[in-house]
């Protein structure tokens, strides 16, 4: 057993304090006993004084006749009366040669320990006043039954606590070790447990104690890890398949450019091709390496108090560009009022342009967007509302994560990376805020952001 566990101390601290309340426990024992053993006898020579009280009382007259000296021979040995001027009315045998104080004036009883020639005795000594003359009574009662009885109470109690203690240790280290097997059945199941193996999870025993709650808690953790780790999975995979495409793209447009002479018109077109792919991945691992940053706590926001109306103004000014040659109708409805909000601008400027961006992708030709910015209750309110495609209700939970693409209409063809909704939620959380979207199939969606007031 490791001094070092869980178990060893446990049952040290369990065989201490047995220890302690056992020595305490023997040592009540024992005066409770001493002192029942003496009220015993203090109650039988309380008897003999009363009796021996009764009978001087009967025979005042005749007290010092021999007769009744030899009567009171009936009342044992362990007894002397002695008078006034302390002389000896009567003293048994058993007393004689024994130098034993008569009490004073104001004594009415007294118990008291004695030897006599070598035997202990245990005394009890009253003043009583019979027919105008003061008397003295004391009985006497040997202890050597007592003190043998003590001595056998003693020799049962001494060897008794080490044999208790020896019987709790192992007890106590049982106890121990079947309310800590749990632990070790958590810790043996957690050690199983790697990044290859997240599924598993432990054992959870419905007793409704700490170790349910701590088994409960250690699964919790443990799925998140693996929540985790899935999301770095996806990520690497959807971020390599993202990387591979325009790097597949560029090289066959390349290879073909260079297979025979081609005229300058098809030679132009396959370069651009290639810039055309090499921005996308470009744009693609700018948003690559602002989500690493993120992810890390690394990235660089310069936040400040900024007029967020001029923000989404600059948004709108680039995207109306992009609903003008798509054939859409945009409409803005910005306050004349400053909105103040403490964030970083570009960053903000960033969430409207995703948003509007998306709105524009997906939203067929002839059809309308709209963004509304207000103030609320402390809060600026900005919402990208379009006629779109909208989403189904299945993939609303699922659309600010990185590289989710709810349908085709979500593809390259369009030049989304499934990325820009993932970025623009951290934009507004990391602001203090939230993202949230409302949506129906054919029927548009809307894209709400709330920032705190400034």
């Amino acid at each position: 057993m490791r001094l070092r566990s869980v178990g060893a101390r446990l049952t040290l601290w369990y065989t201490a304090a047995f220890a302690a309340a056992a020595i305490v426990l023997g040592v009540a024992i024992w005066f409770a006993v001493q002192q029942s053993l003496y009220r015993a006898v203090d109650d039988g020579l309380r008897d003999r004084v009363e009796g021996i009280e009764r009978f001087i009382e009967d025979h005042k007259s005749r007290l010092l006749l021999d007769e009744v000296k030899d009567e009171f021979r009936a009342h044992g040995d362990f007894f002397q009366v002695i008078d006034a001027e302390g002389r000896a009315v009567h003293r048994g045998t058993a007393l004689e040669g024994a130098e034993l104080a008569p009490l004073g004036a104001d004594d009415a009883g007294r118990f008291a320990n004695a030897t006599v020639r070598g035997q202990p005795l245990r005394v009890l000594s009253r003043l009583v006043a019979i027919d105008g003359r003061t008397y003295t009574i004391q009985a006497a009662a040997p202890l050597v039954d007592l003190e043998d009885g003590l001595r056998s109470a003693a020799w049962h109690l001494v060897p008794a606590i080490p044999v208790a203690l020896l019987v709790a240790a192992a007890g106590g280290y049982w106890l121990s070790r079947r309310a800590l097997a749990p632990v070790d059945r958590i810790t043996q199941t957690a050690r199983l447990i790697t990044a290859d193996s997240l599924s598993k999870r432990l054992e959870v025993a419905p007793t409704g104690d700490e170790l349910e709650r701590l088994s409960q808690t250690l699964n919790e953790m443990i799925a998140r890890l693996e929540n985790a780790f899935q999301r770095i999975t996806r990520f690497t995979a959807d971020a390599s398949h993202e990387l591979r495409t325009p790097l597949a793209v560029m090289r066959t447009t390349a290879e073909v450019a260079l297979r025979a002479p081609q005229p300058l018109e098809e030679q132009r077109a396959a370069l651009e091709q290639i810039v055309a792919e090499i921005e996308r991945m470009s744009h693609l691992v700018e948003n690559l390496l602002l989500i690493a940053k993120a992810d890390s706590g690394g990235a660089d926001l310069k936040k400040r108090r900024i007029d967020i109306v001029e923000a989404v103004r600059e948004a709108c000014s680039e995207a109306s560009v992009l609903a003008r040659v798509k054939g859409l109708r945009f409409e803005a409805q910005l306050p004349e009022t400053t909105l103040w909000v403490n964030g970083d601008r570009d960053a903000l400027r960033r969430l409207f342009l995703i948003l509007l961006d998306n709105a524009v992708k997906y939203t067929p030709t002839g059809g309308w967007l709209a963004v509304v910015v207000s103030a609320q209750d402390g809060y600026v309110l900005g919402t990208v509302r379009d006629s779109g495609i909208g989403i189904a209700r299945e993939h609303l939970p699922h659309v600010f994560a990185r590289f989710y693409r709810a349908d085709r209409a979500r593809s390259r063809a369009d030049g989304g990376a499934g990325l820009g909704l993932a970025i623009g939620r951290w934009i507004a959380e990391v602001h203090g805020g939230r993202l949230s979207v409302e949506s129906e199939p054919q029927r548009g969606s809307s894209f709400h952001v709330e920032l705190p007031n400034a």
